[in-house]
């Protein structure tokens, strides 16, 4: 039996929404009918929501093909949302993720080999737009 897992943070200040993720194992489509309601209930009633996002890669294996599809899904339609994405600890053969990624997310996605950089940069780039 292999490990699995998906834990969930969000906080939500003002338009701001921060999302932090860390998944063990594959994704299901079970993870994301789980997570996808979260964050739109987080987005509820914001106008023009902003969406900084830190997923902790380092246990991650992939998607289901389910939940692939509704990882897809989602980025279309809230890809115009999300600012800045921060993936931590995911092996160098997974950057093609990135650039998968930039075809639905309008924001940035970059790849951090610790979490204390991820999150200065996810800080950074808050500081500026205040």
């Amino acid at each position: 039996m292999q490990a699995h897992g998906l834990s969930i943070g969000i906080e939500r200040v003002n338009e701001q929404i921060f999302v932090s993720l860390k998944a063990i194992g594959k994704l299901t489509h079970e993870d994301y009918q789980t997570m996808i309601p979260m964050v739109e209930n987080a987005m509820a009633g914001i106008a023009h929501p902003k969406i900084d996002v830190l997923f902790d890669a380092s246990q991650w294996h992939g998607w289901e093909l389910q939940a692939a599809w509704d990882d897809l899904k989602f980025g279309i339609k809230h890809g115009n949302e999300f600012d800045k994405v921060a993936v931590v600890g995911a092996p160098s053969s997974m950057t093609w993720l990135g650039k998968v990624a930039s075809w639905f997310v309008s924001g940035d996605v970059r790849f951090f080999d610790t979490r204390m950089d991820a999150l200065e940069w996810l800080d950074a780039c808050t500081e500026s737009t205040d």
